[in-house]
């Protein structure tokens, strides 16, 4: 009876170690990674997002600075044109109060007119 329990036990314990050997052998042939793997994979992942994350920002305040040159030097030219308009509007004020009117030039010429007739026939 001891041979036969002996037997019966040796042959159950080789079928388990085959089945655990099975099993083990079907887990890695599944190819899924273990959970470590699994988190260095996520680590990566978050790790190259990051990296993305801060040349965006990079990119994103050398393009406000530059929009903030931009802005200075569309100020800077507005401030131009405003002070050349104001100039230009002093020129015209001051040329127009120092321009004789339409009716002093009439007399003028027909005044220098009259004068060189005289003269002619004299």
């Amino acid at each position: 009876m001891r041979n036969g329990l002996i037997k019966r036990t040796s042959t159950f314990i080789g079928l388990a170690g085959t089945a655990l050997a099975l099993t083990v052998l079907a887990g890695c042939a599944s190819n899924k990674p273990d959970p470590a793997q699994e988190a260095m994979n996520a680590a990566s992942r978050a790790d190259q997002a990051a990296s993305r994350a801060d040349a965006a920002a990079s990119q994103a305040q050398q393009a406000a600075a530059q929009a903030q040159a931009a802005a200075s030097r569309v100020e800077q030219a507005a401030n131009d044109a405003r002070a050349a308009a104001e100039r230009a509007e002093a020129i015209a004020e001051k040329t127009a109060a120092s321009a004789p009117r339409k009716g002093m030039r009439r007399m003028r010429r027909r005044h220098h007119s009259a004068h060189k007739s005289s003269k002619s026939s004299s």
